[in-house]
Order: structure tokens, then sequence, then C-alpha cells
């Protein structure tokens, strides 16, 4: 896979890397003037070259968090909802893709598949929404452009962004608390043979679920947060 020019896609409305360059440099200093975050792992994120960061959420803040720390510019898959009002322009400046989660969204397919194409940073979800935040419950979209794109999926757990368990999920972590965001190592979510049939699929969804699960209790006994 070959990348396209620097801030430009090869995929015609796949959103470019200027956009989240910026969502980038916003995110840093929004995350560290509101908390403290604690980035661990960061070097094991490939510096060049597509990627596709696999991200527990069990927090609205989580997308935010990780652009703000993650070693390169982010590209995030967002449920389309989240694309009202003034959010709608800003979020497609700073280069984020709106998928609507009801239907196979061909456009949103097409735009994540472009920022990989160009060598770029895809942010997933698995879980799909907001949860646990444990990995329990994954789709199988992250498995698709894993596979599709040839891309390493680098897990990610975002911990301490729910606080306690008797504040309200919607609820912001308090100001100044720690935020610690964890960087797993890089694997290949297919089996090496170049398939890419629904078993395959099922296979390589099986084979992220155990890695995901695995790096966030990693991230949890490391942390301190288990």
């Amino acid at each position: 896979m070959r990348g396209g020019a620097p801030g430009r896609s090869a995929v015609p409305g796949a959103p470019g890397a200027r956009g989240a360059a910026a969502g980038r440099r916003i995110g840093i200093a929004v995350i560290r003037g509101l908390w403290r975050p604690r980035v661990l792992g960061a070097w094991r994120v490939p510096a060049a070259g597509p990627v596709v960061l696999a991200v527990n959420h069990a927090h609205i803040v989580d997308g935010p968090v990780l652009m703000g720390t993650a070693p390169r510019p982010v590209h995030f898959l967002i449920k389309k909802e989240a694309f009202v009002g003034p959010l709608d322009p800003f979020l497609h400046g700073i280069g984020q893709i709106g998928v609507d989660r009801e239907v196979a969204d061909r456009t949103a397919i097409t735009r994540a598949l472009g920022v990989l194409e160009r060598g770029g940073v895809l942010g997933i979800f698995p879980e799909g929404t907001r949860g646990e935040g444990d990995f329990a419950s994954l789709r199988s979209g992250l498995a698709y452009f894993a596979l599709r794109s040839g891309a390493p999926v680098v897990p990610v757990a975002v911990l301490g962004t729910t606080g306690s368990r008797s504040r309200a999920i919607s609820a912001l972590p308090p100001l100044r608390s720690r935020i610690d965001v964890v960087f797993g190592e890089a694997f290949q979510a297919g089996d090496g043979s170049g398939r890419r049939t629904r078993a395959a699929l099922d296979e390589a969804t099986a084979r992220i679920r155990e890695r995901l699960t695995a790096h966030l209790a990693d991230a949890r006994r490391l942390t301190g947060r288990g």
C-alpha cells in the first residue's frame, strides 16, 4: 500500500492529513489543559504507514483524549449523530469520519479505507458504542478494515475517564485527574493467507478480541487500575 501526497487523499472524499493534524494540536491543548494524561508505549505505534488504533470506549471523552495523546494524527470513525450543529463542520474540518451504524455505510467505509491507503491512522472503537470499555462485544468492522488494508492493529487502553463507579457515565473526569493511555504491541489481524471471506473475518474478529482483551488486562495491571 502506498500513501498519497502529504495532506491529500488518493480517494475522493476521504479526509486529508492536515485536518487531523490540526485536530491533534487542539486535542493536545485541551486534554493537557483539563487533565493529567500519562501516555505509555506510544513508541509502539509505527512512525509511518497505515495503522488502525483499536480503542476501548467507556466515556465520550475517550476519542478526544486519544487525539491529544497519540503520537500521530488520528482520523476517527464517529457515529453520525455527533455531526450536528456547529460540531458538523468542526469534526469534518479536523478530519473525522461520520458513520451510520445502522447500515453498511459505504461512504464512511470508502473514506476510512482512503485514510489507510494514504498511509494515515484510523481510530476505531471496535465495540461500536460506549459501554464497559472492556472489549467484550466486538463488531466485525475493525477486522474488515484491517484485512482489507493490511494495516497493523495497535490496541489502546484509555483508563481513568469514567472516574469512580458512583459517577454518572456522562460526567466528565475530575479536573486535573490522571488519565492513562496505554498503547500495545502492533499485530496483524489476519492469518497471513490473505483471505477476506466471511470465515476469515470471523476468525480475525476473534483474534482481535483476544489480543485487545489481553492488552486491557495488562494495561490495568501496569497502571494499577485493575
